[in-house]
């Protein structure tokens, strides 16, 4: 149970998460790299305290996730009275020669690696070569989805977010509370039932219906190993502002027809040509960014977008064919919706054999919004967040993550480097495709 004596129980959609990263497929995990400017009163071992004082101010860092008996509803998260710091907070020396890349692979590392009982980690690397620190940071899906990630890192920023530390660690609720609250959420999801088929429609309408038309075949589907590698491409926020709104578009809009321009090109170098690209965009549920309230809540949506033609009539076309599923996806949860069939079909082996042959989506775009002013970190100055992230992508060889920060947008490109091996080039290809936009 939480400080407030509530069970802090998972929902559908975080039990269908868990459920998804099972059976050996490669779990769901988010995460950020803080670049650190180190100023006078900074230290690795004052960094190491505040992120004590942070977690004791979280209670689900703290916890972890426990299935309950017969007729309890849901896992809970209860507090881990063995809960030991030491694994989950670790110093390291970024290997040689300490740049930009060899930082990436150490927080490929920690995002495909084993995570502690309380599904989270965070890693302050040193040895860079510009002298900057590093504070990586990785959640199992399960814990947060990116905007309550990003909340838990305003907080880690600024401590007057943070409440009072509870007393720890508190007593797992009782067999028979669980089960009078599992009987209640029970009452309420009947009450619920004649929304179900409307919230369905809509999920599914997100996604472009039970049977939408298959989408072109492209090396950029073929089934993925379990090794990661990043790469991060930057832009400035304000220009690209300024672009999409000449346009009456959004942000994501610009982005969106950057990413697609860029892939279509790298199909082009490989002989291959397509004159659409189907993405998968997760769409916030949430109405703010608390970490009182973590776990998933999310839609997704999944659009054609086009590849050939001005950047500027591109954007207005993705703007039209994304405004209403928009809308859609942020009212109706299909992980919520559909959890126990989501769960049944992962227990089954299923799921994961879909991913590896699924033909509806190319790749996977997700846009966070993050600080728009300069955070502080244990007397250093975050220079920059770079967001990361790994999951079983089945066949989708190529995702996006991207995250603005203080004026600065960074664009991490993830790969399956078995195949992706030309990433380079698609790297030229965003940046060209970005510095066309804007």
């Amino acid at each position: 149970m939480n400080v407030m004596g509530l069970i802090d129980r998972a929902s559908p959609a975080d039990v269908a998460m868990l459920a998804m990263g099972a059976g050996g497929a490669l779990s769901q995990r988010a995460g950020a790299v803080l670049m650190l400017e180190p100023g006078p009163g900074f230290g690795v071992t004052r960094a190491s305290a505040l992120l004590a004082e942070w977690i004791r101010s979280v209670p689900r860092l703290r916890r972890r996730l426990v299935r309950v008996p017969f007729g309890g509803g849901r896992p809970v998260w209860v507090d881990d009275p063995r809960f030991d710091l030491r694994l989950h907070v670790r110093e390291v020396t970024c290997p040689a020669p300490g740049d930009e890349r060899a930082l990436l692979d150490v927080a490929a590392a920690a995002l495909t690696g084993p995570l502690p009982p309380s599904r989270w980690t965070a890693v302050i690397v040193t040895g860079l070569s510009d002298g900057m620190v590093a504070l990586i940071v990785v959640l199992d899906h399960v814990l947060a989805d990116g905007i309550g990630g990003l909340a838990l890192l305003a907080a880690l920023a600024d401590p007057a977010q943070r409440p009072v530390p509870a007393g720890f660690p508190q007593p797992r609720p009782s067999l028979p509370r669980l089960a009078a609250d599992a009987f209640a959420e029970r009452l309420r999801s009947i009450g619920r039932v004649r929304t179900f088929c409307r919230d369905a429609k809509a999920a599914l309408a997100a996604t472009g219906g039970l049977r939408p038309e298959p989408i072109a075949p492209c090396s950029l589907l073929r089934p993925t190993g379990p090794r990661r590698t990043f790469a991060v491409v930057r832009t400035g926020l304000a220009p690209l502002r300024a672009a999409a709104h000449r346009h009456g578009c959004t942000v994501n809009d610009a982005l969106l027809v950057a990413v697609t321009g860029a892939l279509s090109r790298l199909l082009e170098r490989r002989g291959e040509h397509v004159g659409a690209l189907s993405v998968s965009v997760p769409v916030s549920a949430r109405r703010s960014t608390s970490f009182g309230e973590l776990g998933n809540r999310f839609g997704v949506l999944i659009a054609a977008l086009p590849v050939t033609g001005d950047p500027g009539h591109r954007m207005a076309r993705v703007a039209a064919l994304l405004g209403e599923r928009k809308k859609q996806a942020a009212t109706a949860s299909a992980a919520d919706l559909f959890g126990p069939l989501f769960r049944l079909l992962a227990a089954l082996g299923l799921y994961r054999r879909y991913l590896r042959r699924q033909r509806r989506i190319h790749t996977l775009v997700s846009n966070v919004r993050g600080p728009d002013r300069p955070l502080i970190f244990a007397g250093a100055g975050i220079r920059e967040i770079i967001p990361v992230a790994v999951s079983e992508n089945g066949n989708v060889t190529v995702s996006f993550e991207i995250l603005s920060y203080a004026g600065t947008v960074a664009i991490t490109v993830i790969a399956d480097p078995d195949n992706v091996p030309d990433l380079d080039e698609l790297i030229a290809y965003l940046r060209d495709e970005l510095a066309g936009i804007t």
